[in-house]
């Protein structure tokens, strides 16, 4: 099953300004997660602006249907993080429930975790 990477590509950090940048830290980090997830089956990306967690930039969530979403922030935009937000989407995506037991996290999402979402009920 498919999972989805969510990319707020209008995060950015408390020192944009001083850095006399026209890009934000957000529109960066998608760049590096959508070029870290190209030509995977498994995972998708998506650009959505402002996921309102502007104190904890930059911010993605990572969801599929019928399994627990997790929203992640405070990320500098690097390969790094970008390599390791899409090694965690891959895992997500193999769970049956979006479980992904904690040994197998790449290093750079540990501590970045904010919130996990159940999953909507089915409809009747």
């Amino acid at each position: 099953m498919t999972t989805w990477i969510t990319i707020c590509d209008t995060c950015k950090h408390n020192d944009w300004s001083d850095r006399g940048t026209d890009i934000t830290d957000g529109q960066q980090l998608a760049e590096l997660v959508e070029a870290a997830a190209d030509g995977r089956n498994d995972v998708k990306t998506r650009r959505h602006s402002c996921l309102m967690g502007c104190t904890r930039a930059c911010n993605i969530t990572i969801q599929s249907t019928g399994k627990l979403s997790y929203t992640l922030g405070e990320f500098d935009p690097s390969q790094e993080a970008a390599e390791a937000i899409v090694e965690y989407a891959g895992l997500h995506a193999v769970s049956e429930t979006g479980t992904v037991p904690y040994k197998q996290w790449p290093t750079a999402v540990k501590g970045h975790f904010v919130t996990r979402q159940p999953p909507l009920p089915k409809q009747e």
